[in-house]
């Protein structure tokens, strides 16, 4: 990301595969059998910036790279969880890794393959000061819970969370895409969210920005513009970030923090609700869709029972056709003659009619066993 590789680097890197797609700025590889010679956080120190790998047994790893003063590990700390929110530092730079795995998962498809290209952004915005990545991490991390019950121990439920960056409830493209990647269940975020003040970005309009830098003294500006032009923009921009965060403090800091306990208690109250509610809203369409069937079927018997030498007329052309599905109409259609003289007292006549019916037509036997099936059999009064 920050710069490319010389030719030098690419050949050490390419001495570990032989079939990696490898440029400049990248090193891409899909294994099918074997692994991969190297080892990712070597490769990380020394030469990338980004690193992305998944599998399709449910293994998924983001790490990132940034220049220290960026990032400080101390602003990363109350982040991490065991291995899965790791951080670890070289003598230029702070290494963030995030990881999820999930045994069950099922073996992934074309919806599940992810890039560098959808995730990377968060990079520039943990850069810029913003933590809602580390939070997510954070918050998958401990959502774990609810696919392995073995995950952690027990007293692990009253460790609180950490403060809450603002903006959870409007998180970037990247932010979006790094909680998928993570597998972050979307009710355990909807209930983290709630504790999020408004994202500082959504009240910073340009001309308040503009306003903040004109105020910024010469000589800061020139030491910032020193650093653009060493190619360390990223420590510029978070410096700068760090220097406006402090002019404007980020509100709802002072809100109580809540236990991973409460977090997913909340979560499953959230769950048991959107479940009630789905029931609801399917036997509400069930019962929609009940009654316009029952009112189709008035109607078809209201007209049936207007003509009903027609109908019979009707099934004997159906039955004249020797086709299965003919005969699933035909046996629809008698149901509902018996029903028409059901409800005209006049069982006794339908019943005389379906049984010289059925003598006429003894030998289709497949048509015989369904009339049986259908218990359109009536003996007649």
């Amino acid at each position: 990301m920050d710069r490319p590789l010389d030719e030098r680097e690419q050949a050490e890197v390419r001495a570990l595969s032989t079939r990696a797609q490898i440029s400049a700025t990248s090193f891409t590889n899909e294994y099918h059998w074997g692994d991969f010679r190297g080892d990712p956080l070597r490769l990380m120190e020394r030469y990338y910036d980004a690193h992305l790998y998944f599998a399709n047994w449910g293994s998924r790893t983001l790490m990132l790279r940034l220049p220290l003063g960026v990032l400080d590990v101390e602003a990363v700390e109350p982040f991490l969880v065991d291995s899965l929110v790791s951080v670890w530092d070289t003598a230029e730079h702070l290494i963030l890794g995030l990881h999820s795995d999930d045994e069950n998962a099922d073996f992934f498809g074309p919806d599940d393959l992810y890039t560098l290209a959808g995730l990377v952004g968060v990079r520039a915005e943990l850069a810029s000061g913003d933590l809602r990545p580390l939070y997510l991490g954070w918050l998958a991390a401990q959502g774990t819970w609810d696919r392995d019950e073995g995950a952690f121990d027990v007293d692990n439920e009253e460790v609180l969370e950490p403060a809450v960056p603002a903006g959870l409830s409007t998180l970037t493209a990247s932010q979006r895409a790094l909680a998928d990647f993570l597998r972050l269940d979307p009710d355990l975020l909807t209930v983290a969210a709630k504790a999020s003040a408004p994202s500082s970005d959504a009240r910073l309009t340009g001309r308040r920005l503009a306003s903040w830098v004109a105020r910024l003294p010469s000589s800061e500006k020139d030491r910032l513009l020193v650093l653009v032009a060493r190619g360390e923009s990223l420590v510029a921009q978070s410096e700068l970030r760090r220097q406006l965060s402090a002019s404007d403090p980020a509100v709802g800091d002072e809100r109580p923090r809540r236990t991973v306990a409460e977090l997913l208690d909340a979560t499953h109250l959230v769950r048991q609700d959107k479940h009630r509610r789905a029931e609801a809203a399917h036997a509400a369409e069930e019962a929609e869709r009940r009654h316009k069937r029952e009112a189709a079927r008035e109607r078809r018997l209201a007209a049936l029972s207007a003509d009903v030498e027609g109908g019979w007329a009707r099934v004997e052309a159906m039955i004249a056709t020797k086709k299965p599905a003919e005969y699933d109409a035909a046996v629809a259609l008698l149901e509902d003659l018996r029903v028409v003289a059901e409800r005209a007292d006049q069982s006794s006549g339908f019943g005389v009619r379906l049984t010289e019916l059925r003598a006429r037509h003894q030998r289709k036997v497949s048509l015989v066993e369904r009339i049986d099936q259908a218990g359109l059999v009536v003996a007649p009064r």
